[in-house]
């Protein structure tokens, strides 16, 4: 799977390096308009018109090129193996326990400590159980 991943990296690499070769080699829509009143060279390596043609046509090659190896960089990137065994990660740990060593001198264990009470200045509920009844006043 690694080696896959790494052939589709290079592709996309070297696809991504000849489409921006491509594109800066390209003449705009501007420079060939200039080419038909005669104004610009209209000579070049694949004649008047055919470069742009071959020119464009391998920039679409290369972008659809691209485009597939993202997909499929994507696609594999996100596989996932599934887990051997039912349930989470939770109930899968182990449960820790404290030894001697964990314990700081003079700490209070939980079993040691006071249960909590009610505060006193806390008011008790009406006895009808009416909600307005039960708001603690100033």
């Amino acid at each position: 799977m690694s080696t896959l991943l790494n052939l589709l990296m290079v592709v996309q690499i070297l696809s991504a390096l000849g489409m921006i070769g491509l594109i800066l080699v390209q003449h705009g829509k501007g420079a060939d308009m200039g080419a038909a009143f005669g104004s610009g060279t209209s000579g070049s390596l694949f004649g008047a018109s055919g470069g742009a043609n071959f020119l464009s046509r391998t920039t679409a090659v290369l972008a659809a090129v691209f485009f597939v190896c993202t997909l499929a960089q994507a696609y594999f990137g996100n596989l996932r193996i599934a887990p051997t065994s039912e349930g989470s990660v939770l109930e899968r740990a182990k449960p820790v326990t404290p030894t001697a060593a964990d314990q700081v001198p003079g700490a209070v264990t939980p079993s040691a400590a006071p249960s909590p009470s009610a505060p006193s200045s806390v008011p008790a509920p009406a006895a009808n159980g009416s909600p307005a009844s039960q708001i603690p006043g100033k």
